[in-house]
């Protein structure tokens, strides 16, 4: 009697573990899309520019880029539930701050906080999960139900941002993050039981700075240059200062013992392609979203419920298909199904740029469900490939490094379709044109992407391909950002 107790303690200990993972990880992924389909509201109510908005999205995904290493990190040395709960009360008093936030400085500023708490919970909620499975096919199965149950969020985002928008204003899609917030830490609290890693690496902070400032240099650039001026001394000093910051960072990386990003893992090929392909991933996929409502609303005259709806077939085609990329990489290799998502995305987002304001919906959504299909098909492999590059014991930093590439392609994605957008419209060109332009450049950049993609990669295969099927569920990068890309148990350490 005792030991059937104690196993039904167990597997209840277990079932409210993955309920507070998943919802953790389903509130940050809910962010991704619900605040896009909001950002004409913002523009409107905030009385800002493309580049306010371009801020709003950018201070977020940048701040998750920089810091998604250092939370794994900081979540083994110090314990994982800790982390997670810091994660989470960070975010939710950050959600609370750009709804109420009187101004775009302010929003800004939310963003900010609401990315360290995302660097912060995403890890760790996938850590928790990993420690409390030590059975390799039982862990499988518990990253398969967090991935797809908190994907939800990103299907979810587009609708409940357009309701909420239209019924409230912008400030609902951060205020729907407050009780969820709540609940996780009350529960969190009474029923998380703490782990940590002994061994954990230590925290590069030289290396998570200078990486950090170098971004964010190059992203001022871009994001101001075309409102003040691509030669003024602001924007030239930024960029000189992110390729100055960027040599620092490559310098003091290769010094150190123990760095955040060691260098020598770019040695192998195989490493090297698949992250430069999710750099244009994020790239693609997170520039290209960041205008889809903004494409809807001011080009196609829909409300702001009706354009959620409109984007809707992208995130579903990426909950519905990402399940499989793992499975169909195991069977075709690598280089075809990666190949196959670039090219298919790509060709989506060419036929983007062809649409105009008198195109109907009903010659629209199959582009984007085209573009949510193919980004779908690259995730999870391109993770596995980046994993399977290195040796078992790096299997979780591999898989950082991949999420992290994909999201500083996000950044600069945001910030340099942005600045083309900005660049047709100073000389003279309408909107529609300029998104267009957008739109064409993200296609013709994923299809040269995926041509280069089919000739560097390797025909291998994942070496180890579990039963349960696998999830990448991010359509952002952008959006995103944090949904898992597990290929195998061993990358169960960082969340991509």
């Amino acid at each position: 009697m005792a030991s059937h107790a104690a196993a039904a303690s167990g597997r209840t200990s277990r079932a409210v573990l993955l309920t507070v993972t998943c919802l953790g990880q389903f509130m940050v992924l809910l962010d991704n899309t619900i605040v896009g389909v909001a950002l004409p509201d913002m523009q409107q109510r905030l009385h800002t520019r493309l580049t306010g908005l371009q801020w709003i999205v950018d201070a977020y995904v940048l701040l998750v880029a920089m810091l998604l290493l250092s939370g794994g990190v900081f979540a083994d040395r110090f314990g994982r539930k800790r982390v997670y709960l810091s994660g989470v009360a960070v975010f939710t008093a950050a959600s609370a701050v750009c709804a109420l936030a009187p101004s775009l400085g302010w929003l800004v500023v939310g963003r900010v906080l609401q990315g360290i708490g995302a660097a912060a919970l995403a890890p760790a909620s996938l850590a928790l999960l990993v420690a409390a499975h030590p059975v390799p096919e039982e862990r499988v199965k518990a990253i398969g139900l967090w991935a797809g149950l908190s994907g939800i969020g990103l299907a979810a985002g587009p609708v409940a941002g357009g309701v909420l928008t239209e019924a409230f204003g912008w400030p609902a899609v951060f205020l729907v993050n407050l009780p969820v917030g709540l609940v996780l830490l009350l529960v969190g609290l009474r029923r998380l039981e703490e782990s940590r890693n002994p061994n954990a690496a230590a925290i590069d902070v030289p290396g998570t700075a200078l990486s950090a400032l170098a971004v964010g240099a190059a992203t001022y650039g871009l994001i101001e240059g075309g409102a003040r001026g691509w030669t003024s001394p602001v924007i030239l000093g930024g960029f000189t200062a992110a390729v100055i910051l960027g040599a620092s960072f490559v310098a003091v990386e290769a010094r150190r013992s123990a760095p955040m990003l060691p260098l020598r893992l770019f040695r192998q090929r195989l490493f090297t392609v698949s992250n430069t392909a999710m750099v244009v991933v994020g790239f693609a996929l997170m520039g290209s979203s960041f205008f889809f409502s903004q494409f809807f609303v001011y080009v196609q005259g829909s409300s702001i419920l009706r354009a959620g709806l409109q984007t809707l077939p992208l995130s579903l085609a990426m909950v519905i298909v990402s399940p499989y990329a793992g499975r169909l990489a195991a069977r075709y290799g690598f280089r075809t199904v990666v190949t196959t998502g670039l090219a298919l995305a790509g060709l989506g987002l060419l036929a983007l740029g062809t649409v105009h304001a008198d195109t109907g919906y009903g010659n629209v959504w199959w582009r984007l469900t085209a573009v949510g299909i193919g980004f779908a098909l690259t995730l999870s492999p391109l993770t596995g490939a980046a994993v399977q590059a290195v040796s078992p014991q790096e299997g979780g930093l591999a898989s950082g490094v991949s999420s992290t590439t994909r999201q500083i392609g996000a950044v600069l994605g945001v910030a340099v379709l942005g600045a083309v957008v900005r660049t047709r419209q100073s000389d003279g060109a309408s909107l529609e044109a300029g998104l267009d332009t957008a739109f064409l450049l993200a296609g013709a950049v994923t299809v040269a992407t995926a041509v280069l993609t089919g000739l560097r990669l390797t025909r291998s295969r994942p070496a180890d391909v579990p039963a349960a099927p696998r999830h990448s569920t991010d359509p952002k990068a952008a959006t995103d950002p944090n949904a898992a890309a597990v290929p195998d148990e061993k990358s169960a350490k960082i969340p991509d």
